[in-house]
């Protein structure tokens, strides 16, 4: 199975994306890349999901994934579609059995000590902490990642361009997962490829 280390060291933000629009996938993700953050997570929250990855696959530099997969035919879908990486907001053996089979890239969610142990299980290292603000912040990723010294994470859910900084300084965390990039409402490409020009940049402060 590839380790998705790589793909978590590409960038210091992946954009975490709900897309409405498939016609509006590829600006999209131009103006993403433009900015510095090549790694684009897709969920799968809306119909129109699988065309959004299929076409910002078609743009230079991007990494596309699909996020919020639950179960093998989520992922079948998503691979078929072009995913190169799944992220899931959980695990379970099912899931993780079927993706490493796979050979794809997981990133799958966990929230407490069992969760890291059920991926470790599975021969997983690499983690995403969701909900991390919900699930009790810093504190609480400190307190896990203190008894498992040899896994990676990417805190993803509640944080800001304001409190990445603090998320990225902690040695176990490789990235953050992030929705700000993209609000809801209509799409200010230049905006977003501001806001991912500000992002990339977190890993030079």
């Amino acid at each position: 199975m590839k380790s998705i280390e790589p793909i978590m060291l590409a960038a210091p933000v992946i954009p975490v994306l709900v897309v409405e629009d498939a016609s509006q996938a590829a600006p999209l993700a131009e103006a993403l890349v433009s900015g510095g953050l090549k790694v684009l997570e897709v969920t799968l929250r809306t119909s129109a999901a699988l065309d959004v990855i299929r076409e910002m696959k078609q743009v230079p530099g991007a990494i596309v994934g699909a996020g919020t997969v639950t179960d093998p035919q989520e992922f079948d879908a998503a691979v078929e579609a072009g995913s190169e990486f799944i992220v899931s907001p959980g695990l379970t053996e099912k899931l993780g059995k079927h993706v490493i089979e796979a050979g794809v890239p997981l990133l799958p969610g966990i929230a407490t000590a069992g969760d890291i142990m059920r991926g470790l299980d599975l021969g997983l290292t690499h983690f995403k902490f969701f909900p991390a603000m919900a699930a009790g912040g810093i504190p609480a990723l400190k307190a896990l990642a203190g008894p498992f010294g040899q896994c990676r994470f990417c805190p993803t859910g509640g944080i800001s361009q304001d409190t990445a900084p603090d998320w990225l300084a902690l040695d176990p965390v490789l990235c953050v997962g992030g929705s700000w990039l993209v609000p809801k409402g209509p799409m200010n490409f230049d905006k977003i490829a501001q806001a991912a020009r500000e992002a990339s940049a977190l890993k030079e402060v």
